[in-house]
Order: C-alpha cells, then sequence, then structure tokens
C-alpha cells in the first residue's frame, strides 16, 4: 500500500513553481455547488448529489475551474502555496487540495474535463462508456466502485457485472438486475473481476489506493482528472468540460 497524496503534491508543486505561481499572491476559492448548480436536470432522481450526502466542491485559479467530490464539504479561501502544503488528513481537506489540482492544470491547460457534466448528459456519457469498455477491453469482468445510476443501467445489461458502493441506503439494493454490496465484499469483487472502474472520489475518501494493485483500472468522474494527468492513469469522462 503506498500513498499517491505525496507524487501528487510534488508534481504540481515543481509545475507551480516552473510557471512561477508559487511567488505570486493568488487566493483559490472553493464553494459548494446546488445541486442545480452542479448537474442540472439529469434524468433520473438516484444521483448521490441529488440524495444530499455528496457535494461538488469547485475551486477557481485564474481561468481555470475544477471539482471534488466530497461528503465533508464548506468553502475555502487561501493562497496556492498555503494549499499546496495543506495536511491532509480529512476529507474537506483533500477536497480542497483535489479540486485546487484540477483548477491549476485547466489553467495550464494541462488537463480537460474538470467540470461536472449537466442535464442528460450522463445518460450519453453512460453509452459511450459501454462503447468505449468494448472497444478497449472486450468482454470483461467489471466490477464498478461507486454507485452512478446511469453507468449501472446501462452496463449491466452488456456485461458481466457487479458494482460496491459505501453508501448504506444503497447497500444491498437491487439496481436492476444487480445488488449493490458494501465494502465488506470489496476485496473479493475486486479479485473476481478483470476491470476495476474506479470512482475519481476515491482520491478524496482516501481510498484510492485500494485499486492501485496490478489489477486493470478505469477511473471515471471530474474529480481525478488532475491527478490521472500527473500519474498517467487511465480516465473516463466523456462529457464533462
Amino acid at each position: 500500500m503506498h500513498s499517491v497524496y505525496a507524487p501528487l503534491r510534488e508534481r504540481l508543486y515543481a509545475i507551480c513553481e516552473a510557471e512561477r505561481l508559487l511567488g505570486e499572491h493568488v487566493h483559490i476559492q472553493a464553494r459548494v455547488l446546488s445541486t442545480e448548480e452542479a448537474i442540472g436536470n439529469p434524468e433520473g432522481d438516484d444521483f448521490p448529489l441529488q440524495k444530499g450526502r455528496e457535494r461538488l466542491m469547485e475551486a477557481s485559479f485564474g481561468q481555470g475551474r475544477g471539482q471534488a467530490f466530497t461528503d465533508r464539504f464548506g468553502d475555502f479561501s487561501g493562497r496556492l502555496d498555503q494549499i499546496l502544503e495543506m495536511e491532509l488528513q480529512n476529507n474537506y481537506r483533500r477536497a480542497v487540495f483535489v479540486a485546487t489540482m484540477n483548477a491549476v492544470l485547466h489553467h495550464l491547460g494541462q488537463v480537460g474535463g474538470t467540470i461536472h457534466c449537466r442535464d442528460s448528459a450522463p445518460t450519453e456519457c453512460a453509452a459511450k462508456l459501454a462503447e468505449h469498455l468494448h472497444n478497449e477491453y472486450g468482454r470483461p469482468r467489471i466490477t464498478q466502485i461507486g454507485y452512478q445510476p446511469k453507468m449501472v443501467e446501462r452496463l449491466q445489461d452488456h456485461f458481466e457485472y457487479r458494482i460496491v458502493d459505501l453508501d448504506p441506503e444503497n447497500i444491498g439494493q437491487a439496481k436492476g438486475k444487480v445488488v449493490v454490496e458494501g465494502p465488506e465484499t470489496s476485496a473479493e469483487a475486486r479479485e473476481w473481476a478483470d476491470l476495476l472502474l474506479v470512482t475519481g472520489t476515491t482520491l478524496v475518501n482516501d481510498t484510492i489506493t485500494d485499486f492501485l494493485n496490478g489489477k486493470e483500472v478505469l477511473f471515471y468522474g471530474t474529480t481525478v482528472a488532475g491527478a490521472a494527468a500527473l500519474m498517467d492513469w487511465p480516465r473516463f469522462c466523456a462529457c464533462s468540460s
């Protein structure tokens, strides 16, 4: 097991130093978005954002914007160097760091897809994901980490498929033909799969290293945009901006 935060911090720091951003008196603002601001009016009412247990925190830096899903949220304002030196001991601080990283790399033109898709786009994204998985991986057995309703709806009809989630209101619930499993089956579900389809939120809740163990993995979502670029992790996020 290893921590990803140290190399992420080092690589981001080096980029900011090379771009001469550290010496400037820069303010980063992360704000909690309402459901309407974050995802508009998607088709369906089963997204974690709509249930109120997670929020998207959004950071602005220059011309860049970056987001991070988190279950511990609040506003933040500070200098870039302060955020890069921050101890990342809880989900709130990790969300500030991750959203900021996404905003800075977006501002520098080093990463795209840092803003969550809206309205009917999650349905379109799920269709594109199924096509991408077929084209890139064939017919793998897939364990998805993190509940995303449109992906679950689409993928279960095309693959041998399991899903693991942390939300107790989802665990044990049938979502179409699959039943959402809890963290107690995560290790076995990972071993069963040929491919892990992992939410970027794992970067904020400090479980991401559970999925960096040699098993083939594809991350999805906006939260992991900057980290995927810096660490050369495969990521799918077809409809983000």
